[in-house]
């Protein structure tokens, strides 16, 4: 870091994505993009041009350069063990592709070598920084709905771009779809839910496939006070096709989010006065319908043996017309902006943390193990 404050960023692996993602972190304060290391030759060449780097080095190369202070690690999975751990012995900050590592004990490697030097080493698990999550949260933290009983979260993912020869598809180089993509969401339900542990996970192979090919998955993960959730990925749907669905279920409705980085939240839910206002106030500028007026003599009903007091079924849509891939990108200039707060104040507390990525790693390892045995 320079004696003003700037904070060097050197990109190991600049495929598509890591251009996407560069292009968010590098807006954030006091941030230069200074090299680049990759082996995807010709998009980290094009991405070389994109921010002006004179030439794509080598990984050593780049490690060994005192003007990168954090090293961003933008590869596929089976390479972000040991092309962390190289960063870290050269002292410098890790920014990591999700997920973490490929194992517990490779992350637990990975974050006993940071904390020896005092080092950033963190997982880009950007959902904690969405408005919506933060929402959420709150519905969960104040009961709004009442207590919460269920959830499902539902990925049919586009493969369109996933050619059969693609890594993704190679267990031994992705760690396989809970591994590589459902940390994200683990991670999610775990700010909500705190730790879980899955009771059942299955695997689906696509139909004529050699080698197979693992394209869905399942989970099922049980949250203290038995709040059961639901986790399905599946990686089978054209572009054009490609769509999430999140629902939370509480004793007095459900609440809705669409689409892998959530934009929008509908709450479908019957609500007193008061809690027809505090929803409103937790989703300001949100449209609210009432589906039916309850008169005072219908107001009376009840569930799970509880005695409910009911002025209305109301449907609340909050978040429309926000576009996905800018929301992902102030997501992203959001992580790396915490994530600085920290290099520069230890006391700073970030939204998330290297225990982020273990955990959700973890929980995703497990699954795996679950549903490779129930094949």
């Amino acid at each position: 870091m320079t004696d003003q404050g700037e904070v060097r960023i050197g990109i190991v692996g600049c495929g598509g994505f890591g251009l996407y993602a560069l292009q968010q972190y590098a807006q954030a304060p006091d941030v230069r993009l200074v090299a680049m290391a990759g082996t995807a030759r010709e998009a980290s060449i094009a991405a070389a041009k994109r921010f002006g780097i004179p030439d794509v080095e080598a990984v050593d190369s780049l490690l060994a350069r005192d003007d990168v202070d954090l090293v961003y690690v933008a590869t596929p999975p089976f390479l972000h063990h040991e092309q962390a751990l190289r960063a870290l012995r050269a002292g410098k900050h890790v920014l990591c592709e999700k997920p973490l590592a490929m194992t517990v004990e490779q992350a637990d490697e990975m974050i006993a070598e940071a904390k020896s030097r005092d080092l950033l080493l963190v997982a880009n698990l950007m959902q904690r920084y969405n408005p919506v999550y933060e929402a959420v949260s709150k519905l969960f933290a104040e009961r709004l709905l009442g207590e919460p009983i269920h959830a499902f979260f539902e990925n049919y993912a586009s493969d369109e771009n996933l050619g059969p020869a693609h890594w993704f598809w190679d267990r031994s180089k992705s760690g396989g779809i809970f591994v590589e993509h459902g940390v994200h969401f683990f991670d999610l339900f775990a700010g909500w839910l705190g730790r879980g542990e899955v009771v059942s996970a299955q695997r689906g192979i696509r139909p004529g496939s050699s080698p197979p090919i693992e394209e869905q998955v399942q989970c099922a993960v049980r949250y203290k006070d038995d709040v059961l959730v639901n986790f399905y990925h599946g990686f089978h749907q054209p572009g054009r096709m490609d769509r999430q669905e999140l629902r939370i279920v509480f004793e007095r409705g459900d609440v809705t989010l669409y689409g892998w980085i959530p934009t929008v939240v509908k709450v479908h839910a019957i609500a007193d006065e008061a809690r027809t206002k505090a929803l409103g106030d937790l989703f300001p500028g949100a449209r609210l319908d009432c589906t039916v007026g309850y008169s005072p003599k219908d107001r009376k009903c009840d569930a799970r043996h509880k005695g409910l007091d009911v002025y209305q079924m109301l449907e609340l849509t909050w978040g429309e017309g926000v576009v996905k891939s800018h929301r992902y990108g102030e997501l992203l200039r959001l992580m790396m902006t915490d994530q600085l707060a920290w290099i520069r104040d230890r006391s700073h507390v970030r939204k998330v943390t290297e225990a982020n990525g273990r955990e959700s790693l973890a929980l995703a390892c497990a699954a795996d193990r679950l549903a490779q045995a129930s094949a």
